[in-house]
This record gives structure tokens, sequence and C-alpha cells, in this order.
């Protein structure tokens, strides 16, 4: 790993980048795939299908014989380890409903919130270089309890054309009411624009690679909503002589080994974490089954030294991170002054793998930067604020003279109409 130590803040752009193409590297082949897709339908998909995943489909909705089969085939441990973390993921995402708001807003004016299901929701989840059922906990949970009337969810298959086991268990205890054995941009472009067999969605949820999320970042040119620009996984560390250098480069390599375009980075005031680090990292690779991915991901990762923790939140804001792990002396400080972060795992034994699997938080989160101005997928994300109002006789009379002068201001006459004829014909009433 690169150590660095005490960057200038002029230099943090440059050092804190990600080792991503950029949107005009992949655009054009996104909108080929999605031109083609829109035009051709389920012909498209099946011809990309073909091409990137190397099977050839004459259907790609799975059947509920596949499903009863592949139940089967998970065990009963594992069974029982996805229904933990169901259960934690419910509780927690049925903390977040909220009750109708109703105010009075002036005497006679009454306005309302209430939050709707979005009707139709596309799933995506990844399943190349690792089967991700636990994303499918992550967003079919969620989905379920704001009321989602159907869930669409989007797959690759393997080169026989089949789809992991786990998946289609956990989908299938999830609630998903369609799965398609259909990946990548292909799969993205087919929930945005409907095929002969795959529905058209509202909003499209779900993390990918670069490809899959300009596809996503694409598809809102299409009137279909995302859930955010969710691409490879990312991971900042600040640790200083408190915490226990194996769990950090535990914690470390568990982003790594997502994909070769994972970024891992470690903040610390403590050269000595940071060796102590580096060496752990060399020691638990060797071990690992995905060591050659890990070690890819690594080598785009950083170790970086600063002298204060005021100058180590600083330079973490400016990155914010997906996942942010404290673990120093003074978590506190880290924890109520960060801004910039999709979640934060605090103390030794708060792993991050906690949080994509059982804890109980969702692991859909913003990469690449935008937990500066996105959240992470959580229950509203599937539901729209929808606002309603009821005005009394009396109601229009308190508001009335202040939207005609307003409306009047700006010019628009038909706007001060609607309400002048109201009040005219409470006038008359009254006389």
């Amino acid at each position: 790993m690169n150590i660095i130590k005490n960057p200038s803040p002029d230099t943090w752009e440059l050092l804190l980048e990600r080792p991503t193409q950029t949107v005009n590297d992949i655009e054009a082949t996104v909108l080929e795939i999605f031109k083609e897709v829109q035009s051709a339908g389920d012909k498209a998909v099946a011809t990309y299908t073909s091409r990137f995943d190397g099977i050839s489909l004459t259907q790609t909705e799975v059947k509920p014989s596949e499903i009863d089969a592949a139940t089967a085939l998970v065990s009963d441990e594992l069974k029982n380890a996805i229904q933990l973390a169901k259960r934690n993921i419910e509780i927690f995402h049925n903390a977040q409903k909220t009750e109708r708001i109703c105010v009075e807003t002036t005497p006679g004016v009454q306005c309302w919130q209430e939050k709707r299901a979005i009707q139709k929701v596309g799933l995506y989840i990844p399943g190349g270089t690792a089967p991700l059922f636990s994303t499918i906990l992550m967003l079919a949970v969620p989905a379920m309890i704001a009321g989602c009337k159907e869930i669409v969810l989007c797959t690759p298959p393997d080169k026989e054309g089949n789809i992991h086991p786990a998946i289609l268990y956990t989908a299938s205890l999830c609630g998903v009411t369609q799965i398609h054995k259909i990946g990548g941009i292909q799969a993205i472009a087919a929930m945005t624009f409907g095929t002969q067999t795959v529905p058209k969605v509202y909003k499209i949820f779900g993390p990918g690679n670069q490809f899959v999320t300009v596809a996503k970042q694409l598809a809102t040119k299409y009137n279909v909503a995302i859930d955010m620009p969710a691409g490879p996984s990312e991971l900042l560390v600040v640790a200083d002589d408190a915490a226990n250098a194996s769990f950090v480069a535990s914690d470390l390599l568990s982003q790594a080994e997502h994909g070769v375009d994972s970024q891992v980075i470690l903040v610390s005031t403590s050269m000595a974490l940071i060796h102590e680090v580096e060496k752990e990292i060399e020691v638990q690779l060797r071990t690992l089954s995905r060591k050659r991915i890990a070690e890819k991901a690594i080598a785009n990762s950083k170790l970086i030294y600063v002298e204060t923790d005021a100058i180590a939140l600083d330079l973490i804001d400016a990155y914010g991170p997906e996942h942010f792990i404290v673990c120093t002396q003074n978590d506190d400080f880290y924890v109520d002054g960060i801004n910039n972060a999709g979640s934060v795992f605090i103390g030794n034994y708060t792993p991050e793998s906690a949080g994509d699997y059982a804890s109980g938080t969702n692991h859909t989160l913003p990469t690449n930067g935008y937990a500066k101005q996105y959240s992470g997928v959580h229950l509203d994300s599937f539901m729209k604020a929808m606002t309603f109002q009821k005005i009394s006789r009396k109601g229009i009379q308190n508001i009335g003279a202040a939207i005609e002068l307003m409306a009047e201001a700006e010019g628009l006459d038909a706007h001060k109409n609607a309400v002048t004829l109201r009040l005219k014909a409470i006038a008359d009433e009254e006389v």
C-alpha cells in the first residue's frame, strides 16, 4: 500500500481520487445498449446476455420450480443466518415509519403530508464475482415494508444459465414478484424501458460496477428514478493506537476483496499503527480466496498519516467515504463531527461486514464522494411524500387577499382570478 505523510490540503483532491473511469469513457457503450433494448426489447437483451455473460437464453424469467429447486440447495445454517439478518433489517426499517403530519397553518387552512409507496421498483443484484444475496435483503425488505406492489429483480446468470441458489431463496423469502436472469447494462435498460417480459419500473435500486452505475444515471433521462450513484465499494478507516491493527487490516481487506476497482484508505495520527496495519495486510492477504482481486484493489489504496484529529476529520469529510470506521482514543470527536459518510462504524468490535449483512442498517450506500449529497437506502427511498390541503370558506377569506396580491405581482392574472371568483361568491352569499 502507499504510505503518504502529512499531505497538504491542496493535494487532497488528487490524492483522494477514486480508481474509476469517467462517465465519458463508458457512456457511449451504455447509450448503444440502451437504444437497442428500447427498440428491440427481449431480443436485444438476449444478444447482450450472450455477449457479456456467455450464455444464450430463450427465457429470462425464473420459474417457481427453479426457486423450489434452489431453496433445497441452500443449507439450513445459511437459511437461518439469512432469516436472522432479515429480522434485524426489518426491525431497523420498520422503526423508520412516520405518521401522517397534519397542521392548520391558518384558521380554515388544513395541510397534511402522507407517504405512499412507489408502485413498481426494480432491484439490480450483482452476481459476477460474488453472488450478493445480502443486497436483496437490503432492498426487498424495505420495499415490502413500504408496500411496493411490484418488485422486479434482475441479476446476471452464470455460464450455465443459472442463478446462485442463495439469491433465489432470499428473493423468494423477501417477496420479490419477478426475477430475471439479466445482468449489467442490459438489465438496467430492460427495467428502464420495459420489454416483452420485463416490466418498466418507476425507480431502480442496487449497486453495480462502473457500467451499471452509468446506466442507472442514464436511466434518469428516461423518467426513471434511481436510489443513488452506487458504484465500486470503498472504505475509509480512521484509527490510532487505540485500534487493533489486525482488526483494521481485516476491515480494509474485506472491502478490497469486493473488486479490483474498490478502494480502501487508512487515516491515522500514529505511524506505528500504520506500519502494523501494513504488515497485517500482507499476512492476512495470503489466506484470502479472492487474493488476486484484493491485491489489485490494495494497489489503489492508501495509508495516510496526519498530525492531528482535526486534520484527519477535514480530510475524511473531503473524501466522503461510503463506509467509515472510527477506532480512536477520541471516537466522539469523529462521530459528532463527520458530515460526509454513507454509514459509520464505531469501535474495535464493529466491523463493516456487520453492516453488510446482519446488524440491521442498510448496506446500499453512496460511493465516489456522493455521500456529500446522497443518503444510503432507507425506508423512505421506496416511498413518496404527498401533500394535501383542504381550505374552508373562512380559510380562503384569511389567505385570499395575500394570494391575489402575490399573483398580481407575478403577472399571473388567472391565478389571481381563481381566488377572486371564490371571494366574490362568498361575499355575494353573505349579502
